[in-house]
């Protein structure tokens, strides 16, 4: 970053010096600039955390009071967690997932 842009060393415009002589610059982009014209990225196959242990539960047919007890949390937490309104950390994940609700944890990269 120089001058508060983005810069790409390897992408140059030609421009035209005060001097008149054409000169290759670094492709730079004024982060304001690029906030203004981003939009988000809606991925329709991104998963929530929170549905996918909403559905869980639901199918093992436990209230969130029982799965709260199962797993060391709250009712509360497992009622955020559910509606997107916290995150969460892998180990409580492990916890809710095998000890809640007795299934196994698997995360896969690709």
């Amino acid at each position: 970053m120089r001058n508060y842009t983005l810069s790409w060393d390897n992408l140059n415009v030609l421009l035209m010096t005060e001097e008149g002589k054409e000169e290759q610059f670094p492709y730079e982009i004024d982060p304001y600039f690029l906030y203004q014209k981003s939009q988000p990225i809606e991925d329709q196959h991104s998963f929530r955390i929170g549905m996918i242990v909403r559905n869980a539960r639901k199918k093992a047919g436990l209230t969130q009071e029982q799965l709260a007890m199962r797993s060391g949390t709250s009712r509360f937490y497992i009622s955020r967690l559910e509606n997107e309104k916290t995150d969460i950390e892998l180990s409580t994940f492990r916890k809710i997932i095998e000890a809640g609700l007795g299934k196994n944890l698997k995360v896969v990269i690709e």
